[in-house]
């Protein structure tokens, strides 16, 4: 007995903090819950970022739920990337039952009925909430490339058909306008174009238009285009004070994985490029928690499991804490799982010989712990997770095994003419509801094509053919020849004028040539590679 009376005074005092702190729930020694050892987490470490894990069905979805409930109800705005429909229940208020009475007495749980501020988001519009676009140059050469898996040659070549774009005033909203540039550059009217780049092969060229089809078809067009998404939608309040949840819908996730991993480097490369410097904050900016997470690391390139774990270690100082939610940390990269100092860890299970060796590598994660870990893991109850936070000074605290905190807003998901309403009295809607056409490289570029494109085109468009088709709209064919070879040469004219580089040309052109120093590759490797603009990241204002 004074053995475990001096465990539980171990984990009370490792759990007392001055300021605020969000409640996990109630320490578990001997089997016995202790609503008077409160298992807490300091606000102000939350950005330390941290990993919730568990096998299927034993609630860790639910301490989710939980702890978003508590920021939320702290000021925090919170990110949700809900791909099983569970989280939608946040909109909702629970309801009261005996289970959940006993249950929320015996953590020591003031539970109330409450309902939480939600916006819910689709990609693209697939789902029912506001759709989330961006366009081609937001996401800039760099974080394209990376999508692509292509190499640095390649890379190389795509930075310099975007810069070629930018600079002819040709804005690349979705994959059609970077199709179409890639397709006139490749083209016999673009090669003059093309060989102006210089460096940049025909054969590289039409890689890289495989890579943009194939793109178009992982269903990437939808979540392409304008109005384009603003990051700062997600550090929203509610009128009264607490933080909007934001709840992404991730309905067809299973289909599209490429999809999800896209728009999450995306949001975080542009949430670090906008948002300043933060250093310690006593409460965080905003918190991400990634439900499903090992699907955004399922056949990852390198190159963005290199960007996840540089955002990891970088947008702690921005004030952004990330939270990983899986069935064991094994789904997690390593050099990612080094960066998660608070730890919500559920019961795993060890039917196989894999299931063993990955819970004896669970348990050495922890530290040095009172509890058998192996035996704990194993026989925690639904609800029940090994709970160890950083501590103000940048310590661990004890292992504790804890009885979790209950959601106050609805367990199940919230019925869909809910969401509905909820979606269609959005503000937001009106702002990013529709999608919108604009004049950009693919009609500039088909307004631009040749007299002779134009005259085969011309039947089609409205004029009428006779005689064989030897009069178009009323102008004979040998005039037609005649306009077109006044107007190649006029092109021919301007294509050497404009085949001159300018400073700004040959500027990138050296950069590119020092893309083997040490900065230059540091430069074009930039994980925050992003280009609004309107503004954008480092390689954003080179390029522009």
């Amino acid at each position: 007995m004074a053995e475990n009376t001096a465990h539980l005074d171990t984990i009370r005092a490792g759990y007392t903090f001055d300021g605020a702190t969000l409640t996990l729930g109630a320490a578990v020694v001997d089997g016995q819950v202790h609503a008077d050892a409160p298992v807490r987490l300091p606000l102000a470490m939350m950005n330390r970022h941290g990993l919730i894990a568990g096998a299927t069905g034993t609630g860790k979805t639910k301490s989710l739920q939980m702890i978003a409930e508590q920021l939320s109800t702290a000021g925090v705005p919170v990110f949700l990337a809900d791909v099983k429909g569970d989280l939608s229940g946040l909109a909702t208020a629970g309801e009261p039952s005996d289970k959940l009475t006993a249950r929320t007495q015996a953590t020591g749980m003031p539970w109330q009925p409450t309902a939480y501020p939600v916006e819910f988001y689709a990609l693209g519009g697939d789902g029912v909430g506001v759709p989330v676009r961006a366009t081609v140059d937001s996401f800039g050469p760099l974080l394209l490339s990376r999508i692509m898996e292509l190499n640095e040659t390649q890379e190389s070549c795509l930075q310099l058909m975007v810069h070629w774009a930018d600079q002819r005033g040709l804005p690349l909203d979705d994959l059609a306008d970077l199709k179409a540039v890639v397709t006139h550059l490749t083209s016999d009217e673009g090669k003059a174009d093309l060989k102006g780049l210089g460096g940049v092969s025909k054969a590289t060229a039409n890689v890289i238009l495989r890579e943009v089809t194939g793109l178009q078809a992982a269903g990437m067009d939808a979540f392409f285009g304008v109005p384009e998404f603003e990051t700062a939608e997600l550090l929203r309040q509610a009128p009264d004070g607490r933080g909007v949840i934001s709840c992404l819908e991730l309905p067809t996730l299973q289909s599209k994985p490429q999809l999800f991993s896209t728009f999450m480097i995306w949001l975080l490369a542009d949430l670090f490029a906008e948002l300043p410097e933060a250093g310690d904050l006593d409460k965080p900016k905003l918190v991400f928690f990634l439900d499903e997470a090992h699907l955004l690391f399922d056949g990852a390139s390198k190159a963005f499991l290199e960007s996840i774990t540089t955002t990891v270690r970088l947008i702690r100082s921005k004030g952004v804490g990330l939270f990983f939610v899986t069935q064991t940390p094994k789904d997690v990269p390593g050099d990612v799982l080094a960066q998660l100092a608070n730890r919500v860890q559920h019961a795993l299970r060890a039917f196989t010989p894999e299931d063993a060796t990955a819970l004896k590598a669970t348990v050495r994660t922890f530290p040095n712990s009172e509890y058998d870990l192996e035996e704990v893991l194993t026989s925690a109850k639904v609800g029940e997770a090994v709970v160890t936070v950083m501590d103000p000074d940048g310590a661990p605290t004890p292992v504790a095994l804890t009885r979790m905190w209950s959601p106050q807003s609805a367990m199940e998901p919230t019925a869909p003419e809910a969401m509905q309403a909820a979606v269609a009295a959005s503000p937001l809607m009106a702002q990013y509801g529709t999608a919108q056409e604009r004049e950009s490289a693919a009609e500039k570029l088909a307004a631009q094509a040749s007299p002779a494109e134009q005259a085969a085109q011309a039947p089609a468009i409205g004029g009428s053919a006779r005689d064989g088709g030897t009069v178009v709209s009323g102008v004979e064919l040998g005039d037609i020849e005649e306009i077109r070879r006044r107007e190649q040469e006029r092109e021919e004219r301007a294509r050497r004028k404009a085949e001159q580089p300018s400073d700004l040309e040959k500027a990138v052109g050296n950069f590119m040539k020092s893309a083997g120093t040490q900065i230059g590759r540091e430069v074009v490797r930039s994980v925050f590679g992003t280009r609004r603009r309107s503004g954008g990241g480092l390689l954003g204002g080179l390029f522009r």
